[in-house]
Protein backbone atom coordinates (compact mmCIF):
# COMPACT_ATOMS: atom_id res chain seq x y z
CA UNK A 1 0.00 0.00 0.00
CA UNK A 2 2.48 1.92 1.04
CA UNK A 3 4.78 1.73 -2.39
CA UNK A 4 1.44 2.35 -4.32
CA UNK A 5 0.48 5.78 -2.88
CA UNK A 6 3.84 7.02 -3.18
CA UNK A 7 4.27 5.88 -6.86
CA UNK A 8 0.62 6.88 -7.54
CA UNK A 9 0.30 10.71 -5.25
CA UNK A 10 3.55 11.70 -5.65
CA UNK A 11 5.80 10.32 -8.56
CA UNK A 12 3.17 10.19 -10.81
CA UNK A 13 0.36 12.39 -9.64
CA UNK A 14 -1.89 9.66 -10.77
CA UNK A 15 -4.85 11.20 -8.90
CA UNK A 16 -5.38 13.95 -11.15
CA UNK A 17 -4.87 12.46 -14.57
CA UNK A 18 -8.57 11.89 -15.39
CA UNK A 19 -10.10 7.96 -15.01
CA UNK A 20 -5.81 6.73 -14.55
CA UNK A 21 -7.05 5.61 -10.90
CA UNK A 22 -10.09 3.54 -10.20
CA UNK A 23 -11.75 2.52 -6.94
CA UNK A 24 -13.52 -0.69 -6.75
CA UNK A 25 -13.50 -0.54 -10.77
CA UNK A 26 -15.08 3.00 -10.68
CA UNK A 27 -12.50 5.93 -12.89
CA UNK A 28 -11.53 8.34 -10.60
CA UNK A 29 -12.01 11.95 -12.14
CA UNK A 30 -11.69 14.98 -9.82
CA UNK A 31 -13.55 17.13 -12.47
CA UNK A 32 -16.66 14.81 -11.73
CA UNK A 33 -16.44 16.17 -7.80
CA UNK A 34 -19.28 18.72 -7.65
CA UNK A 35 -19.85 19.31 -4.04
CA UNK A 36 -18.32 22.55 -2.78
CA UNK A 37 -14.41 22.17 -1.29
CA UNK A 38 -13.01 23.95 1.21
CA UNK A 39 -9.49 23.88 0.50
CA UNK A 40 -6.46 25.12 3.24
CA UNK A 41 -2.72 25.37 2.41
CA UNK A 42 0.36 27.11 4.71
CA UNK A 43 1.87 29.00 3.26
CA UNK A 44 5.34 27.99 4.66
CA UNK A 45 4.72 24.14 4.04
CA UNK A 46 7.52 21.99 3.15
CA UNK A 47 5.13 18.57 2.63
CA UNK A 48 2.46 20.13 0.91
CA UNK A 49 3.65 23.23 -0.91
CA UNK A 50 1.12 25.84 -1.21
CA UNK A 51 0.75 26.30 -4.66
CA UNK A 52 0.28 22.64 -5.73
CA UNK A 53 -2.78 22.59 -3.10
CA UNK A 54 -4.09 25.51 -4.89
CA UNK A 55 -4.11 23.31 -8.04
CA UNK A 56 -7.32 21.58 -6.84
CA UNK A 57 -9.44 25.18 -7.11
CA UNK A 58 -9.13 24.20 -11.02
CA UNK A 59 -9.15 20.22 -10.47
CA UNK A 60 -13.04 20.29 -8.97
CA UNK A 61 -16.57 21.10 -10.65
CA UNK A 62 -17.81 22.52 -7.68
CA UNK A 63 -17.88 25.85 -5.49
CA UNK A 64 -14.23 25.60 -4.08
CA UNK A 65 -12.53 27.87 -1.12
CA UNK A 66 -9.04 28.70 -0.95
CA UNK A 67 -7.30 30.04 2.19
CA UNK A 68 -3.68 30.35 3.10
CA UNK A 69 -2.88 29.85 6.49
CA UNK A 70 0.31 31.38 8.23
CA UNK A 71 3.80 29.45 8.86
CA UNK A 72 4.35 25.68 8.35
CA UNK A 73 2.71 22.44 7.81
CA UNK A 74 1.12 21.86 11.63
CA UNK A 75 1.43 25.80 12.49
CA UNK A 76 -0.54 26.87 9.44
CA UNK A 77 -3.00 24.45 10.41
CA UNK A 78 -3.43 24.00 13.69
CA UNK A 79 -4.00 27.72 14.94
CA UNK A 80 -7.25 27.73 16.62
CA UNK A 81 -9.34 31.20 16.65
CA UNK A 82 -8.67 31.66 20.05
CA UNK A 83 -5.27 31.46 20.20
CA UNK A 84 -5.71 35.04 18.63
CA UNK A 85 -2.50 34.42 16.71
CA UNK A 86 -1.19 33.98 12.73
CA UNK A 87 -2.97 35.16 9.85
CA UNK A 88 -4.30 33.99 6.62
CA UNK A 89 -5.26 34.94 3.20
CA UNK A 90 -8.37 35.32 1.07
CA UNK A 91 -9.10 36.14 -2.21
CA UNK A 92 -12.41 36.33 -3.97
CA UNK A 93 -11.95 34.33 -7.01
CA UNK A 94 -9.57 31.51 -7.99
CA UNK A 95 -8.03 32.08 -11.11
CA UNK A 96 -5.40 29.59 -12.98
CA UNK A 97 -2.52 30.20 -11.42
CA UNK A 98 -1.49 30.73 -7.42
CA UNK A 99 0.45 33.65 -8.10
CA UNK A 100 -2.76 35.02 -9.49
CA UNK A 101 -4.61 34.05 -6.53
CA UNK A 102 -2.41 35.82 -3.96
CA UNK A 103 -2.17 38.77 -6.28
CA UNK A 104 -5.72 39.30 -5.60
CA UNK A 105 -5.72 38.03 -1.54
CA UNK A 106 -6.23 39.93 1.58
CA UNK A 107 -4.39 39.40 4.52
CA UNK A 108 -6.61 38.50 7.78
CA UNK A 109 -5.21 38.38 11.50
CA UNK A 110 -6.22 35.57 13.27
CA UNK A 111 -7.37 31.71 12.39
CA UNK A 112 -8.82 30.46 9.25
CA UNK A 113 -10.99 28.47 11.13
CA UNK A 114 -13.22 31.01 11.48
CA UNK A 115 -13.79 31.72 7.76
CA UNK A 116 -14.36 27.93 7.84
CA UNK A 117 -16.54 27.65 10.78
CA UNK A 118 -19.30 30.04 8.45
CA UNK A 119 -18.32 27.84 5.79
CA UNK A 120 -19.62 25.02 6.90
CA UNK A 121 -22.72 26.77 8.49
CA UNK A 122 -23.98 28.04 5.03
CA UNK A 123 -24.05 23.95 4.11
CA UNK A 124 -25.31 22.45 7.40
CA UNK A 125 -28.65 22.21 8.86
CA UNK A 126 -29.85 23.46 12.03
CA UNK A 127 -27.85 23.26 15.06
CA UNK A 128 -29.01 20.70 17.63
CA UNK A 129 -28.12 19.76 20.88
CA UNK A 130 -25.85 17.18 21.40
CA UNK A 131 -27.63 14.58 23.70
CA UNK A 132 -27.54 13.94 26.97
CA UNK A 133 -25.78 10.44 27.25
CA UNK A 134 -24.39 8.24 23.97
CA UNK A 135 -26.46 5.63 22.67
CA UNK A 136 -30.11 5.39 21.87
CA UNK A 137 -32.92 3.20 21.78
CA UNK A 138 -31.61 1.79 18.46
CA UNK A 139 -28.03 2.00 19.04
CA UNK A 140 -27.20 1.39 22.39
CA UNK A 141 -23.85 2.89 23.90
CA UNK A 142 -20.90 -0.36 23.94
CA UNK A 143 -18.71 1.37 27.02
CA UNK A 144 -18.36 4.40 29.00
CA UNK A 145 -15.97 7.09 27.40
CA UNK A 146 -13.09 7.00 26.65
CA UNK A 147 -13.73 3.39 25.15
CA UNK A 148 -12.38 0.26 25.57
CA UNK A 149 -9.86 0.62 23.00
CA UNK A 150 -8.48 3.03 25.18
CA UNK A 151 -8.27 0.76 28.16
CA UNK A 152 -6.78 -1.81 26.05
Amino acid sequence: MHRYYLRNMYLENNLVKPDKLSFKGVPIDLREVRNDVYSVASIDDHIAPWRSVYTMTQRFSGDTRFRLGHSGHIAGIVNPPGANKGNYWSAPSNPPTADEWFALASKHPGSWWSDWQAWLAERSGERVPAPATPGSKRFASLAPAPGTYVRG
